[in-house]
Formats: C-alpha cells, structure tokens, sequence
C-alpha cells in the first residue's frame, strides 16, 4: 500500500521541490495536489513528475484564476441553482483534464450542501434533509451525465467526499442510487468527516454502515478529537485507524490529510500509527 500526501499540508513559502523531497523522506509515494495549488505550483509539479506520482487531485485545483483563493466548494454541484450547476460542470470537467494532464486517475470533489429548514428536534432536521435531498437528486443526475462522459475519456474517478455536516450531499443513505449511475464515480471516505457525524448522532457506526461496503475511490486519514474536523494527523484525535485497516488495504489511495499546523514530528507519528494499524 503506498500512502499519499496532501500538498495543502505544506507552508505557502515551501517550493515545490522541497515539498516533495519532504514527502519522500516522511514515507509517502504519492501525492494529492490540495485546492490551494496554484497554476504555477501545478507546471512545477509537472516538470518534477518523475520524482513522486501524483495519484489524486483535490478540487478546485489549480485554483481558478477568478478566485481570490483555494476552497473546495469554490463551485458546487449540488445546487438548486441552475446557473451555479453549468458553473460548477465547466470547472469539474477542467479538473477531469487536469488530473489526466497531471497523470492522476482520480478527482476528489465537495459536491455541495443540501440545506434543511428543520431545527430542534434533531429528528426534524434529518427529515428535512432527507426531503430535500430527494429533490437535490434529481437536480444532479442529469449534470452528472455530462460528466461522466468527461471522466470516461479522460480515465479519471471522481470522488465525492462524504462530509461533516448533515447537509452535506450525497449523504450514506443516498448512495445507492448514485452507485449504479456510473462506475466512473464513487465515494470517497474522509476519517474524520466521519466521526463529527459519528458524535452527533446524524450517522452510526462506519463498519455497522451499508456504505461501508461500497467500493471507494479513496479516503483521507484525518484525525479529530470530538466535534470539530480537526484534520490532525493520525494519532492526534480520537479515530480507530486499526478497525479501518482492511478499507486501507482495499482502496486505491489513502491520503494524509492534515492542516498545516500539524508538526513534522506528529506527521511522522502518524505515519508509523497507519503502518502498525495495517500490519
């Protein structure tokens, strides 16, 4: 299993070639370019191809020349809006050529959030979203076909990350209807994401899950403590990473995903934490 990192980890200042001398000596064969990577950063990445792979790419990446900056749900897919949906084709299927470009075969994306009007009690909120989403669904299919055909020629996964939040779309229970749409598009499991839903009730446990057992695009390892998405390395928060090591073994990338403001030291930890996990 190689494990990859996220180049949103790196300071802004650290060129490029340091990152990924950095990234070779953590332990990492391969890198995900994050939503921060620039157009310049990603040409240099590019003239340095043959030092470390680049297995996936975060969307929006590079980051837009319209945008004042990196965010991954600079455009959103799961929109009612008709006009944000074409926007956020267009740019998708940028990133679908990008990562082709960048010899990556997998584009992890935001699909966006679908908003609920329920409030307390919780049981209101979940069936708010529930409804809502049903009507989310079928704003997005027929977007997705354009897509698809984008994904198919270009060889590229698109992997739509679940997320921390109960808005979040496509939720685990929405998936099926998804996973018979295209085998070009999967889910991808974020650790973390996971737990902030775990600890507020709106998921049950990961292994326990029907989602579980679909086939993922890839996942990021990111650690959290309780309620927040913390996104320490592993060993800073309070996710299981050995329950997860048959998943890890599985999917095609597993990726370190941590913020910027986890030391070297923790990084390396971490690294040591998922190999004891999988051995």
């Amino acid at each position: 299993m190689r494990l990859s990192l996220s180049t949103n980890w790196f300071k802004r200042e650290t060129s490029v070639a340091e990152r990924i001398d950095r990234a070779l000596a953590l332990g990492f064969g391969e890198l995900e370019l994050g939503y921060s990577t620039t157009s310049e950063e990603a040409e240099e990445y590019l003239r340095l191809a043959g030092k470390i792979a680049i297995g996936s790419v975060h969307s929006f990446c590079p980051v837009p020349i319209s945008a004042p900056g990196g965010h991954p749900e600079l455009y959103t897919i799961a929109s009612l809006n008709r006009d944000a949906r074409a926007i956020a084709k267009v740019n998708i299927v940028k990133n679908v050529e990008f990562a082709r470009r960048m010899g990556a075969d997998t584009v992890v994306l935001h699909a966006g959030r679908v908003f609920s009007d329920g409030f307390f009690p919780w049981s209101n909120r979940v069936k708010a979203r529930r409804k809502h989403g049903k009507k989310m669904m079928e704003a997005v299919l027929p977007e997705l076909e354009e897509i698809v055909k984008a994904l198919e020629e270009n060889k590229v996964t698109l992997g739509l990350e679940n997320m921390p939040y109960l808005e979040g779309f496509p939720m685990a229970e929405e998936w099926p209807e998804l996973a018979k749409f295209s085998p070009w598009i999967k889910p991808w499991f974020d650790t973390g994401h996971w737990r902030v839903q775990e600890c507020n009730r709106w998921t049950g446990r990961f292994l326990d899950s029907p989602y579980s057992k679909l086939e993922f695009a890839g996942m990021h390892l990111n650690d959290v403590k309780d309620f927040n998405d913390d996104h320490f390395a592993p060993g800073g928060g309070k996710v299981d990473f050995k329950e997860l090591s048959d998943m890890m073994k599985k999917v095609p990338h597993v990726v370190f995903e941590p913020k910027s403001h986890v030391s070297e030291a923790e990084l390396k930890k971490g690294v040591e934490i998922i190999h004891d996990a999988i051995s």
